[in-house]
């Protein structure tokens, strides 16, 4: 991954990011991971931990939410596609659903 996180990464370093995230893929020039948890206050306890992160990142993901199930999409806007950011918050969100 590029040093500066604002940057838009190359298809050949998304492809490189992805193989240390196993359950994300690129769709659509945009990150996405489906998160499952045993029932909706668990997909909420989630969703609030990766707001948190979010917030503190000033990088917003979007987010879909479905019962027990969390829709991850992420990409960077004003760089227009996948940046590392974008693979920091992945790897945050990763870590939230352990």
């Amino acid at each position: 991954m590029p040093d500066i996180s604002g940057e838009k990464m190359t298809d050949a370093e998304v492809k490189a990011g992805l193989t240390a995230l196993p359950d994300w893929n690129e769709v659509g020039g945009e990150l996405q991971r489906t998160f499952q948890f045993t029932d909706f206050v668990g997909a909420m306890g989630f969703v609030n931990r990766v707001a948190d992160a979010a917030e503190a990142a000033c990088h917003h993901p979007d987010i879909l939410i479905r019962y027990n199930k969390v829709t991850l999409t992420l990409s960077t806007h004003d760089a227009g596609g996948i940046t590392a950011k974008d693979f920091d918050l992945a790897s945050t969100a990763n870590g939230f659903a352990d």
